[in-house]
């Protein structure tokens, strides 16, 4: 096929892709289009330096383990020479495959030993390396990221859908009918929404719940008749805690419910740092009756208390109140620390997610569920402390 006549070509410098990208934007790994000869036409989320840099021999064309892939018609799954999770898929219109679907560039968890084990000298054997040109290899390799393997499972499904919809696309006309777009539409909502789902269920514990609970309820009982009440009294709070965050039946629970999974947390963290960590939660009775989205509010607890009160050597407070304004209720999480590190208030205020606090994905499920004008507010950071608020519509109150 000639390269000028590429739909695939055609397809990147229209509209059509824009919906894609926001459906893909959603993942953190490297995703791109590439055509049949291996030269890349539209980058999703860029490769890292080290792909592009080091083992691409020409700019935007892909590297030689691409090249043998694309050669063999193999698809799916498979992993470089040096140990790097990648995933290919093709586009096809009329039998024919016109390009791919292509990325992660990742290692796997566990597996990220094998960074030390690239040898710098031998990737370039022909080419005499500076000193500078060495220091940027080892950082790029040092950069490559690590995921699990069940994100990446998710990231596979998720791309060969996405191929195959582009396939479909690719093949009609251009005059895209009214119900192809509502169509479109429609599954980039319900993609966004699994992507989420996904992840906040991915926070569970993958063990046996059964086995967890009664270890930790044997423990609690030798600690009690051992009269070690305190250590009791940790162990329980902890089969608490680890049992309302794998019971995420449902998306709504009551504030109380929340705000009782909060002290327990709190409580253990206070065993931990001891006088170094003080706490007041101040949440009416009227207003604990209310529904919130479910795991809101303790990643941002979590936050101050590993980014904003563990750093500090007195420790600190953190505050938690709830009011309701007219037909809005918000939730305040204050805390004397050290505020958000510069790095990570950067990455949240540019929409980035390299920080792992769970920040933008706890927004992006309050906003998808409740609307655009609520969700998560740093109104608050400096090395006073940080004021982090909730803001969601006052639901109707449980009977």
């Amino acid at each position: 096929m000639n390269k000028t006549n590429n739909p695939l070509k055609k397809f990147v410098t229209s509209k059509l892709y824009t919906r894609y990208s926001g459906i893909l934007s959603l993942s953190d790994v490297p995703l791109f289009l590439v055509d049949i000869n291996g030269d890349i036409l539209f980058e999703f989320i860029p490769s890292p330096d080290f792909c592009t840099h080091v083992c691409q021999e020409k700019k935007s064309h892909v590297c030689p383990d691409y090249e043998c892939m694309l050669k063999s018609g193999m698809e799916g799954r498979f992993v470089c020479r040096y140990g790097l999770e990648n995933i290919i898929f093709p586009i096809t219109v009329d039998n024919k495959t016109v390009g791919y679907m292509a990325g992660i560039q990742v290692y796997l968890k566990g597996n990220e030993y094998q960074k030390c084990m690239i040898n710098i000298q031998d990737i370039q054997p022909s080419k005499e390396l500076k000193t500078e040109e060495l220091e940027f290899i080892a950082k790029s390799i040092f950069s490559l990221k690590s995921v699990e393997s069940h994100k990446i499972k998710v990231y596979q499904q998720l791309c060969c859908e996405v191929a195959k919809n582009i396939s479909i696309d690719l093949s009609k006309s251009t005059n895209f009918l009214h119900q192809d777009v509502k169509r479109l539409s429609i599954e980039k909502e319900i993609l966004q929404k699994k992507i989420v789902d996904l992840e906040t269920k991915n926070m569970s514990l993958v063990i046996n719940p059964h086995f967890l609970f009664n270890t930790l309820n044997c423990i609690a009982r030798v600690a009690y008749f051992e009269h070690a009440h305190e250590t009791e009294e940790l162990i329980y709070c902890l089969s608490d805690l680890l049992r309302y965050n794998l019971n995420q039946g449902t998306q709504l629970h009551t504030i109380g419910a929340e705000i009782t999974n909060i002290e327990k947390y709190l409580y253990i963290q206070k065993v931990r740092f001891k006088t170094r960590l003080e706490y007041d939660i101040n949440v009416s009775e009227d207003l604990k009756s209310y529904r919130i989205l479910n795991m809101v509010i303790q990643p941002i607890v979590e936050n101050s208390v590993i980014h904003g009160i563990a750093p500090r050597r007195d420790g600190g407070k953190i505050s938690i109140y709830a009011e309701k304004y007219k037909e809005e209720l918000v939730i305040s999480i204050i805390d004397n620390g050290n505020g958000f590190p510069k790095d990570v208030l950067l990455d949240i205020q540019q929409c980035k997610n390299k920080s792992g606090l769970g920040f933008q994905n706890t927004d992006r499920r309050l906003k998808q569920y409740y609307g655009k004008q609520y969700g998560l507010k740093i109104v608050k950071s400096d090395y006073s402390g940080s004021t982090v608020t909730i803001t969601i519509p006052a639901e109707p109150v449980v009977r």
